[in-house]
């Protein structure tokens, strides 16, 4: 059995003790779950999800609560205090996630939220987060396909836009002008590759393209229309902020699925709103 610090484990029950239950760690001996993450109900043998750290006395130690970070993802985290060794960060657990001074691009501050990788650090062995984030990124070429739908996590501002982190892999850029949504640093969202270049850097759109996103959107307006009961107070001159409230697209995408939905003779377009036909 091998077994990963700082991440999510399925450990079985081995045996239980007044302070809780005693799992199977394989070749390190038991682990301690505490009564307070003890489930409602179980039997000796059953298997747990549980995560695995080291507890205020180095001691491994397992919860069944979710950090916000896991050991080689990123996440955006407060810090709650700070010290003469450095920061200690708030990522969902009782023991705080630390940030040597080493690790730090700039001195962080008390109540601030910083960008940081989670990893083991291999002096010390202990769950570690640095905000020298760029080491962390694979250094491998990307082979995303134009259109492939990936998870990010919105990482920095720019003058160009903002920049993403990919899958805990890659740097991307979202360029204002595609931007159709409220979008903030530390927002985790889907987005879709708009392409990869011949040096690696990779574009990214929030929202789909062409006549594959125009389907989706079309659908989507049908369906909002016969929940309506076949009216809705939306046209082609209705606010890109109404718009994008309900649909979540910009106004020029709506009009364009509104104009195939008329010349598919499937709604009308009013003054005052758009109904079945």
């Amino acid at each position: 059995m091998k077994l990963s610090l700082g991440r999510f484990n399925q450990l079985t029950i081995v045996k239980e003790v007044d302070f809780g239950l005693y799992l199977d760690g394989g070749e390190v001996g038991e682990i301690l779950l505490p009564q307070r993450y003890v489930p409602s109900t179980y039997i000796i043998g059953d298997t747990l999800n549980v995560f695995l750290y080291l507890d205020s006395e180095e001691r491994l130690v397992a919860t069944t609560e979710h950090p916000l970070v896991q050991v080689g993802e990123f996440a955006f985290l407060k810090v709650n205090w700070t010290n003469e060794h450095g920061a200690f960060l708030d990522w969902g657990l009782m023991k705080d996630l630390f940030v040597p001074f080493r690790e730090q691009k700039q001195k962080m501050e008390q109540d601030k939220f910083y960008l940081i990788h989670c990893h083991i650090d291999e002096e010390s062995f202990r769950i570690m987060g640095s905000a020298k984030v760029d080491r962390y990124m694979s250094k491998q070429m990307p082979t995303y396909t134009p259109g492939q739908a990936i998870d990010i996590l919105v990482g920095q501002r720019t003058e160009l836009g903002f920049k993403c982190i990919i899958e805990n892999r890659f740097w991307g850029l979202i360029y204002d002008n595609e931007i159709f949504q409220p979008v903030r640093v530390g927002n985790r969202l889907q987005a879709y590759i708009r392409q990869v270049r011949p040096d690696g850097k990779i574009d990214l759109m929030l929202q789909r393209h062409g006549k594959e996103q125009r389907h989706e959107l079309t659908d989507t307006i049908l369906e909002k229309l016969q929940e309506a009961g076949g009216t809705l107070p939306f046209h082609d001159k209705s606010s890109a902020e109404e718009i994008y409230d309900t649909f979540q697209v910009s106004k020029k995408q709506f009009k364009r699925a509104l104009s195939e939905l008329y010349k598919r003779r499937k709604i009308i377009i009013e003054s005052d709103g758009i109904r079945l036909k």
